[in-house]
């Protein structure tokens, strides 16, 4: 698995005043990405739309020219090419998931797929407003099957770079990518196998079993999964006694509504590894062909959540 990077297309929208401003941006970017560091086997890659070498960066004057420019460095036009793998999808052909995100009222495909798969957004600085280490999105869920409220209008952040002071500002995240790839994740069938160890707090209703397992080598909705997962499992950690306190999760925890409850009651109440049967309203939202859920409870008590489903939504 490597550590994926997205380059956000806004900040293309300025261009550079002249070429020598835009080699001068390409410089700090580029110095952005090399101040990510990977271990040993362990690669960054840069995702782009599939436009992105021939953006301008200033009148006249686009990445393609920049990575031909002999007045630039070498290493820094290699270090470019490098990022980019060409068998790759570009952002603008990724599946769509039933959601929208914009920025500031701009369509952003980047930052899209930054919110969806847990990324890394990255940016020229361009303009004062990249100059941050984190980005507020709207994203807006349409739900068909919802009456009461078909549209979610929510916001959410998602972690920025634009300088290697940013970078630095999101150690502990990168650090996590790099435990969780030592733990080697590599299908929901070892995710399945190794629950325990992964996830001490969690107890798995059997019925998530098949579930998880089906999840194949380099499934988009594994690394998803595994992110709502790990999110509970930390807020476990900080849960000595009294309720759950859901604001302390990174993703937004909303229980069903009254009348799905009542519709789909048999639906949501599965066998718990303690052979009591619950109603599991609690769930996180995700994105993949079509809503995805991840309902869980917190009845157990402190330190302890049961996961009951996870799958597209019921």
């Amino acid at each position: 698995m490597d550590l994926e990077i997205v380059f956000n297309e806004l900040s293309l929208h300025t261009c550079a005043s002249d070429i020598t401003t835009a080699r001068q941006l390409m410089t700090e970017f580029i110095n952005t990405i090399f101040s990510i560091k990977t271990p040993s086997g362990i690669k960054r890659k840069l995702r782009t739309k599939s436009d992105f070498n021939y953006s301008e960066l200033a009148p006249d004057y686009r990445v393609v020219q920049w990575r031909n420019d002999p007045d630039v460095d070498l290493e820094a036009r290699r270090f470019l090419k490098t990022l980019q793998d060409k068998n790759d999808l570009p952002l603008e052909e990724i599946p769509d998931p039933g959601i929208e995100v914009s920025y500031q009222g701009q369509q952003a495909t980047g930052l899209y797929y930054a919110f969806v798969f847990n990324s890394l957004a990255v940016s020229l600085k361009s303009e004062p407003q990249w100059d941050c280490s984190s980005l507020q999105l709207q994203v807006i869920t349409v739900d068909e099957e919802e009456q009461e409220e078909p549209l979610i209008i929510r916001y959410e952040n998602v972690l920025h770079a634009s300088c290697s002071n940013h970078v630095q500002e999101h150690y502990d995240w990168i650090d996590g990518f790099q435990e969780r790839i030592r733990q080697g994740v590599s299908d929901g069938l070892d995710l399945w196998n190794r629950r325990g160890e992964l996830f001490p707090s969690l107890l798995f209703c059997e019925s998530v079993s098949k579930q998880i397992q089906s999840l194949g080598n380099g499934s988009p909705m594994l690394r998803q999964i595994l992110r709502k997962l790990f999110e509970l499992e930390n807020g476990c950690k900080t849960w000595t006694d009294g309720d759950f306190n859901l604001d302390t999760l990174a993703s937004k925890a909303t229980p069903e509504s009254d009348s799905r409850l009542q519709k789909l009651e048999d639906k949501l109440t599965f066998k718990c590894p303690d052979d009591v049967y619950r109603l599991f309203s609690l769930h996180l939202r995700m994105t993949g062909a079509g809503p995805w859920r991840l309902h869980f409870s917190t009845e157990l008590g402190a330190g302890k959540i049961i996961i009951g489903y996870i799958g597209p939504k019921i």
